[in-house]
């Protein structure tokens, strides 16, 4: 009696054609990131083994969630929306979907911020947040980092603006409109430590005195609106404030408002990150553009790059920020 023959599974397929279960996954999907002779040899494998994947074996992606994870630090941080959108769009043609996570939000659940991905087998890890040592990463599962981190990933993919650059242009910008007493408000980590760089580059070029305030907590609008007051309160004189983020703007211009000045009559306020409210009628806040869409479709390609390709090199990505005027700036009325 004949013996049946065992049906092939998407490991047969990878181990025949020499690749990884995931590579098999996306050309299953067709995506486009795979090279030819992979592609070439995954179809030759599901030929010969005669391999059949069931609607439930491809949409597990070969033994994991067709998910990518993304941890983040703030869900009140309007930085993330134009980066999840981006990241989002990038990864829809190979059929993959995003799952977030806040790692301060869930610092009380878990001591290691992945482990509820690693879990559940994502394909993929997005770190758009600053690394920290209770995070294990695994061999298995990329790594690619969003943003410009103090800390570094061993091995992980990197997209990011120039952040040392963008600050520059915001202080270059409102030094031609005349202000010579400009203030920075920031927090900490790798992003906010290369705007703090830029903003002190830019005024010691122009012989300028620094004024600074600087936090470690979550840059955002509470934040801003607190050192404003104090940056306000400490230099009355200040006629400009280039803040973090866009977030952290909003908090100057309501510290601002509190202490009677008018924007930009009085206080002239630059963002940072170009973020969906910022271009809004009642902001329309000068801002700088770090371009998150496009980073988010960078660090989709990078995600289905290294899924193609998992032994390739790491690879880096830096965008050119833009400076956006809007309404929030204006020649100073005080010498």
């Amino acid at each position: 009696m004949a013996t049946e023959r065992r049906r092939a599974t998407i490991y047969d397929v990878a181990q025949a054609a020499g690749v990884s279960k995931s590579l098999v996954s996306l050309v299953l999907r067709d995506s486009p990131s795979v090279s030819a002779p992979r592609r070439a040899a995954v179809l030759a494998a599901i030929r010969e083994l005669d391999y059949r994947p069931s609607q439930a074996a491809t949409a597990l992606a070969g033994g994991t969630s067709q998910t990518v994870g993304v941890v983040i630090d703030d869900y009140t941080n309007v930085w993330f929306v134009e980066l999840l959108r981006g990241l989002q769009e990038g990864l829809a043609s190979a059929g993959l979907r995003i799952a977030v996570s806040d790692r301060t939000l869930n610092a009380h659940v878990e001591s290691d911020p992945l482990d509820g991905f690693l879990s559940t087998r994502v394909e993929a890890l997005v770190l758009a947040t600053e690394p920290t040592p209770a995070m294990r990463f695994s061999s298995q599962i990329p790594v690619i980092v969003a943003g410009n981190r103090a800390t570094q990933v061993s091995g992980a993919d990197i997209a990011s603006s120039d952040d040392r650059l963008g600050a520059r242009q915001a202080i270059e910008h409102l030094i031609s409109l005349g202000h010579r007493n400009i203030g920075h408000i920031g927090g900490g980590g790798g992003s906010s430590m290369l705007r703090l760089a830029g903003y002190q580059e830019a005024m010691k070029a122009s012989g300028l005195e620094e004024r600074i305030v600087s936090v470690s907590e979550l840059t955002n609008e509470d934040t801003g609106y607190r050192c404003a007051q104090r940056l306000l309160g400490e230099a009355p004189d200040t006629t400009a404030i280039l803040a973090g983020n866009d977030s952290m703007a909003m908090g100057a211009m309501a510290a601002a408002q509190a202490a009677g000045l008018s924007v930009p009559g009085d206080l002239s306020i630059i963002g940072y990150d170009n973020s969906p409210l910022s271009g809004t009628h009642l902001l329309h806040l000068t801002t700088v553009d770090s371009r998150n869409h496009d980073l988010g479709l960078h660090v989709a390609q990078q995600v289905l790059s290294r899924l193609a390709d998992p032994g390739r090199d790491a690879q880096r990505v830096l965008l050119e920020p833009l400076l956006i005027e809007r309404g929030t700036c204006a020649a100073p009325r005080r010498p």
